[in-house]
């Protein structure tokens, strides 16, 4: 703390409180966070190796989702670290610094898989309503594009504001959370922070509502394509594809609707903790296992690279 006033104080550092005086709560808490970010790290980062070490999976599928994989890697490493090490302390403390990298990183990181979770609705629906033009459509250069507007947009949309008008701090310090979230550091704001909820609302719905309005759009354009399908071989691969896709979204954009665009009351306060973990932590475990296990080539690719290295 550091005097800025005759009555106030300016923060430097944040005490969570979030799971104070529950010491089993963490540990159990603690457990899972540990289990759900091994599991994402070797996850994804052996959808990456396969997708990257595997020719037959060069293409705009498999490369988006390469990003998404590496995405979760960055977002999950952002956070999970931090709070696994909090959850052995009763009162951690965070600096300020620290507080908004991670505030910062996990606005940014998760905006950004919204946007690359309905680029990946567009790609499915080319790929069904136009298969014989899909490679023209989404071609290496298209492809590049998106994935570099869906990281612009997102730095945009939530860094730059927070850079451009930073929050002040003063006073109470302690955040009733396990780790530097948003909903909880925001209310900490000296100043009237009816403006940053007016504009943390509009972000939100920005960054969930209309992508998720545009991957909803999109669906019903690929259901519709699927059912026109000849081939019952075809429409079964169609919805296996999709199937995945639309599991992904649903879990990550459910929780992230009701963490950030649901209003907050005493009743939900605890909820709103275990939707944020949920989000933050085992939505991105599950994302690699949903990809691999209802998709057959990428199956058999890690299984032709377990092959090579059994032979090598």
């Amino acid at each position: 703390m550091q005097e800025v006033g005759e009555n106030e104080t300016e923060v430097t550092e944040f005490i969570l409180i979030g799971w104070s005086g529950r010491p089993k709560a963490r540990m159990s808490l603690m457990a899972i966070m540990i289990t759900a970010y091994s599991i994402t790290v070797v996850g994804n980062g052996l959808i990456v190796i396969v997708i990257i070490s595997d020719p037959r999976l060069h293409n705009p599928m498999y490369f988006f989702l390469c990003n998404l994989s590496i995405l979760d890697l960055f977002f999950t490493s952002s956070a999970i670290p931090q709070s696994i090490a909090n959850c052995m302390v009763d009162r951690p403390v965070v600096s300020l610094p620290l507080c908004y990298i991670q505030l910062y990183s996990s606005l940014f990181l998760g905006s950004t898989e919204c946007f690359l979770l309905a680029v990946m609705a567009y790609d499915r629906y080319v790929a069904i309503s136009n298969p014989l033009r899909y490679t023209l459509i989404m071609n290496r250069t298209v492809c590049i594009l998106l994935v570099i507007a869906t990281w612009t947009i997102a730095f945009m949309l939530t860094v730059v504001p927070c850079l451009a008008k930073p929050a002040r701090f003063c006073g109470n310090n302690e955040v009733d959370h396990i780790s530097c979230e948003l909903k909880a550091v925001i209310k900490l704001i000296c100043s009237d922070t009816s403006s940053s909820q007016i504009s943390m609302f509009l972000t939100s719905t920005f960054t969930l509502v209309l992508p998720l309005g545009f991957i909803l759009f999109s669906y019903m354009r690929i259901l519709a394509a699927i059912l026109r399908m000849h081939s019952e071989g075809s429409r079964l691969k169609a919805f296996s594809t999709c199937g995945s896709h639309l599991v992904v979204v649903t879990m990550f954009y459910g929780t992230a609707i009701f963490a950030y665009l649901l209003p907050q009351n005493k009743n939900t306060h605890d909820i709103d903790k275990i939707f944020s973990v949920f989000y933050g932590v085992v939505t991105p475990m599950f994302n690699p296992l949903i990809y691999t296990l209802r998709n057959q080539e990428v199956l058999g690719a890690l299984k032709r690279m377990m092959g090579k290295k059994a032979e090598g």
